[in-house]
């Protein structure tokens, strides 16, 4: 079985690199289809590459398989073979931290790639040198979307600070609540649930908000 894995993995990233770098080898397609197959992996685009000849098959329409046969086999590639996830990840950070001095943090952070978790996803480390993942590591497939990735990094800061200090941040001084991270209209924001719920602001842009005198 580990075995199986193992095999598996290096040729689904070998296919992923052949994908990307528009140099796919056929032959690898065709080896990660039969390798899933013996394993009961039996979908269309499997089957397919294995019932037919390589050479018959138009280069536009292999690439195809192959992105199928990888999203039939859950394949998510990493920091390291997605390297545009991690400056998705680290242009996020570099927002999220403009929010921090409101919680007396300093510094510049930085973004940690959890090379000993499984899976291999990023944490957070201050300028301290303390390390913030306590809210769960940020994994590559959150940071496709810089949306998403501005929004999961927010969440997993705040929540990692209220393990370490146990105090709430940030809090809504309109009605004293503690805010959430949150996904609202396409943008990351700061988000309270007081009166039915609004924004306090976007994320990055804590301190302007907070300056503000609330009206009621």
């Amino acid at each position: 079985m580990a075995e199986h894995e193992a095999n598996a993995e290096q040729l689904e990233r070998r296919v992923y690199l052949g994908l990307r770098e528009d140099s796919l080898d056929p032959g690898e397609v065709v080896a990660l289809a039969c390798e899933l197959l013996d394993w009961f992996h039996c979908t269309d685009a499997i089957l397919e590459v294995v019932e037919r000849n390589p050479a018959e098959v138009p280069p536009a329409e292999m690439a195809a398989l192959a992105w199928r046969i990888l999203d039939d086999a859950g394949f998510e590639p990493g920091f390291d073979l997605a390297p545009e996830r991690l400056e998705t990840l680290r242009a996020a950070l570099r927002i999220v931290a403009r929010d921090l001095p409101t919680r007396g943090i300093e510094g510049e952070p930085e973004i940690e790639v959890l090379e000993d978790w499984f899976p291999v996803g990023a944490g957070v480390r201050l300028a301290d040198g303390e390390r913030l993942n306590w809210g769960g590591h940020i994994l590559p497939g959150m940071c496709d979307d810089p949306t998403r990735a501005l929004t999961s990094l927010a969440i997993m800061v705040q929540e990692s600070l209220l393990e370490r200090t146990w105090q709430v941040w940030p809090v809504c001084p309109r009605h004293d609540l503690g805010v959430h991270g949150s996904e609202r209209d396409g943008t990351a924001v700061w988000w309270c649930a007081g009166d039915g719920g609004h924004i306090l602001a976007p994320v990055g842009e804590l301190s302007r908000s907070l300056g503000r005198r609330w009206r009621t």
